[in-house]
């Protein structure tokens, strides 16, 4: 009689859960089992715990370590929604997301099209080439960047504008002389006042923040897209050739259509290291001038170590998390990238 109970329950339980438990392989559990508890270890429990902190008014290591926080609720994401300096961060970060995409994108494709053409000699080599930034620390190129745009007088991009006006009033000179009965003299709109203080300005800085981090990625944008070239059928470029398409149209019709979803998970990939780029901001200028150029890790980054800010630095990582779990859902599923895999 005990046994018919038992076996009710189990069917109900059965009946109820989403899953044939009887199919279920105890050994493929416990195989699994490792790598899900260094999982829950090493993701889940730290972000809960972020969370966690979020709630609290937490301000330094000691009050976290020695647990003297308090319970405040949302009190920290109120403060952080209403502060101006977030939605600079917020702004500022997502412009440099999109602008270092859109260059990645079209870098790593011409380069990728080099890459593969029939006429281009010495592909290979050119190829190793292309990847090295990626064989080189991030940490050793961006210190490398940061003295390229030294506002020195003798920086290497001040030196190369300081030969571009000289070209410019060399060959003024020698229109002058040419032109002996009139006076020709440069016109102020073609020289460039000299040094340029490139991150001291806003913009200027935001661009050498940009040219550095598309130096880092373009050499992955291109790997993806020259295998992803490779696969395309020669097939395809001959009908298209006998229906009289030319290059332009080939490339829009054929190679973009074949190479579209690999771009779009690479950008993705790409996209969301952008979105999380402290190094750049951080050893070039701090996110300057005068924080109009925080990136959101950043400025995490401020608020916790230097204002001792820990429970508000937690809801700016949350935030983060969230913002960057959104735009990586949204942009497989709009792009397709999952498609076949509820189906898997």
């Amino acid at each position: 009689m005990s046994t018919s109970f038992l076996d009710r329950v189990s069917a109900e339980s059965q009946r109820l859960l989403p899953f044939d438990t009887r199919n279920l392989n105890l050994f493929g559990l416990l195989l699994v089992a490792p790598g899900a508890v260094l999982f829950l270890s090493f993701m889940l429990f730290p972000i809960a715990f972020l969370v966690y902190l979020s709630m609290t008014d937490a301000t330094h290591a000691g009050t976290v370590i020695g647990g003297d926080t308090n319970f405040v609720g949302f009190d920290n994401y109120v403060d952080l929604f209403t502060d101006s300096q977030f939605w600079t961060s917020f702004g500022i970060t997502w412009l440099f997301l999109a602008v270092s995409l859109v260059i990645k994108i079209v870098v790593g494709l011409g380069l990728a099209m080099l890459l593969t053409h029939a006429r281009v000699v010495g592909k290979r080599y050119m190829r190793a080439i292309v990847i090295i930034p990626m064989g080189l620390p991030a940490i050793f190129i961006i210190t490398v960047w940061r003295g390229m745009f030294s506002g020195a007088r003798f920086g290497p991009f001040n030196e190369l504008l300081a030969t571009y006006n000289s070209a410019v009033t060399t060959l003024a000179g020698v229109v002058d002389q040419a032109l002996f009965f009139v006076a020709v003299s440069v016109p102020e709109f073609l020289l460039v006042d000299m040094p340029v203080s490139w991150l001291s300005g806003r913009w200027s800085a935001f661009m050498a923040y940009v040219t550095t981090e598309v130096w880092l990625a373009y050499p992955f944008m291109v790997i993806i897209i020259v295998s992803a070239l490779q696969d395309v059928p020669m097939e395809l470029h001959d009908a298209a050739k006998v229906d009289g398409a030319g290059y332009l149209h080939r490339f829009v019709h054929v190679t973009l259509p074949a190479v579209k979803r690999p771009v779009m998970f690479a950008s993705i990939l790409t996209a969301a290291t952008s979105f999380q780029q402290f190094l750049i901001p951080w050893i070039f200028n701090s996110g300057g001038p005068s924080r109009q150029n925080e990136l959101l890790i950043v400025y995490g980054y401020r608020e916790a170590i230097e204002l001792n800010q820990y429970a508000y630095a937690s809801a700016i990582m949350v935030t983060a998390i969230a913002f960057v779990g959104l735009f990586m859902w949204l942009a497989v599923r709009k792009g397709n990238l999952a498609e076949g895999v509820d189906s898997a």
